[in-house]
């Protein structure tokens, strides 16, 4: 299996508001950079949708290290989702993502590495801006 680094960030302004998603995919030295967003949605939202869309993109089974400063994302994918499954997303928020998240992470071996947010971690502060230009589109209605 090929292995591939998910760097991931989202950003609302207001939440819910506006938001956005920025994520880089990393295979040795190459990167693809991914953007988008919407309209009315949640950080965590854009959080998840990060991920998703980054694993969307793999075109074939991969061992994936998603890194990520979002605690809800990183903890539903290490210990979490497992349980909500069972419970069938029984008062979990954005049911509707995690159940996409289960599609387009199947076939991958996913592990998420938590990291502090604005801490001068690089690929995260790329995907921070990222995800504030995504979301300023949406506010200023350029999207």
């Amino acid at each position: 299996m090929k292995k591939i680094t998910l760097f991931s960030d989202g950003s609302s302004l207001g939440n819910p508001g506006p938001g956005g998603y920025g994520a880089i995919l990393r295979y040795g030295d190459k990167e693809r950079i991914l953007r988008g967003g919407e309209a009315h949605t949640t950080n965590n939202r854009m959080e998840l949708l990060g991920v998703i869309e980054g694993l969307r993109a793999l075109k074939e089974p991969c061992e994936v290290t998603v890194v990520s400063d979002s605690s809800y994302v990183i903890r539903g994918i290490n210990e979490w989702l497992e349980g909500w499954v069972k419970r069938n997303f029984a008062k979990v928020k954005n049911p509707d993502l995690w159940q996409e998240y289960i599609t387009v992470s199947a076939g991958h071996r996913i592990n998420g590495i938590w990291v502090r947010g604005h801490d001068g971690h690089p690929e995260n502060e790329q995907c921070d801006v990222i995800a504030r230009e995504e979301a300023e589109k949406f506010k200023n209605g350029i999207k």
